[in-house]
């Protein structure tokens, strides 16, 4: 079964409300679809999500750079895939969210082609894990409101927005802390926010008042591998590493140094499965744990985000709840959500049907 043609499309995803992060405010994501047609007429799905504040890519540097792969691959045997990611890396650095894209569909159709889905394929450890829910940073009041909506809804674990003023962050988990009923546990995502020695006192204050976090994600810039560690070194609370984690490379240099306690692995920063499964498996010869985390993406790339994160034993967390802030699901098939469970299906490949609302580009 050999690649034939590669047709690109764009859907859109529209939110039941505004995304709110440190950095951006998102009110419609874009998110380019991918089909990888075969010679046996089989096709193959991807998605790339537009994240330029995180990795670059954009709407159009995404087109472009599935313009640049189409050709290097077309008429590649589907099993090579050693050949055909060789191909892709040859043909243009960075641009990992359009290498996640082919990734995925070329997984998929390994998947369809030897009947197997893709969780088993890649070790089928289980078939569902938890996912916490975003509580994205604003009034004490909304976030509380967020908070005991999201706990009414099954949630056990919330990641809690807590922006760049450290004393704030503080104020709204203590609040939080006193909202919530025991058995719920607070994440905390500091979005780069911190310096590190005021990460270190900042989190210091959390563990004195007993506010039990489960870990602090990137409590620095991303670049500021140093810091992050000093971080790490300095404080009780477990460190998740995620924006400084952009590929194999990143993670291995946390690795190597001790830089965190735990490593994020987000498919459109890494470039798809093959270079996550590089992260995981040097994560767990060290013992460091991984989480699978998601951009703003629909239920593709939560589908294949968790076929992996259900798959690996060193997969020990999941923060894959973004398609649920869509207005509609789209995607036939795929993950199923009840309550803080996603189950992935035994179908083959992502067992995805249909993707409603596609339309094409012509590259």
């Amino acid at each position: 079964m050999r690649i034939r043609d590669i047709k690109v499309g764009k859907i859109d995803l529209p939110l039941k409300r505004t995304y709110k992060r440190a950095q951006r405010i998102i009110e419609t994501p874009e998110e380019i679809v991918v089909k990888v047609i075969t010679d046996e007429g089989e096709i193959g799905i991807g998605s790339a999500a537009t994240t330029s504040q995180i990795t670059g890519d954009t709407e159009d540097s995404i087109l472009g750079a599935l313009k640049l792969i189409k050709p290097k691959i077309i008429g590649i045997e589907t099993d090579d895939t050693e050949g055909i990611f060789k191909a892709i890396d040859k043909t243009l650095v960075n641009n990992s969210a359009a290498k996640a894209a082919i990734d995925m569909a070329i997984y998929d159709l390994f998947g369809k082609k030897y009947g197997i889905p893709l969780y088993k394929f890649f070790g089928g450890y289980r078939n569902e894990i938890e996912t916490d829910i975003t509580i994205n940073f604003g009034t004490v009041e909304e976030m509380v409101t967020s908070s005991l909506d999201a706990i009414m809804k099954g949630y056990t674990h919330l990641k809690v927005k807590v922006g760049t003023d450290s004393q704030v962050a503080i104020d709204r988990l203590n609040v939080l802390k006193k909202s919530v009923r025991k058995g719920v546990t607070l994440r905390v995502d500091a979005d780069q926010g911190w310096r590190p020695k005021e990460a270190v006192r900042t989190i210091r204050k959390m563990e004195d008042m007993g506010l039990d976090i489960d870990f602090i994600e990137q409590p620095v810039k991303a670049w500021d591998y140093d810091g992050l560690k000093y971080v790490t070194d300095h404080v009780e609370t477990e460190i998740l590493a995620d924006e400084s984690v952009q590929g194999a490379p990143d993670a291995l240099k946390i690795i190597q140094t001790r830089g965190a306690d735990l490593i994020n692995i987000k498919l459109m920063k890494c470039g798809g499965f093959h270079n996550a499964i590089k992260i995981i498996n040097m994560a767990e010869i060290v013992g460091i744990k991984c989480m699978m985390g998601c951009m703003l993406e629909s239920k593709i790339g939560i589908t294949a985000a968790a076929s992996l994160a259900v798959a690996r034993r060193n997969m020990i967390k999941a923060d894959l709840d973004t398609m649920l802030m869509f207005k509609e699901d789209s995607i036939v098939g795929g993950v199923n959500i009840d309550k803080n469970i996603i189950k992935v299906s035994n179908e083959p490949g992502l067992g995805i049907h249909e993707v409603k609302g596609w339309n094409e580009i012509i590259l």
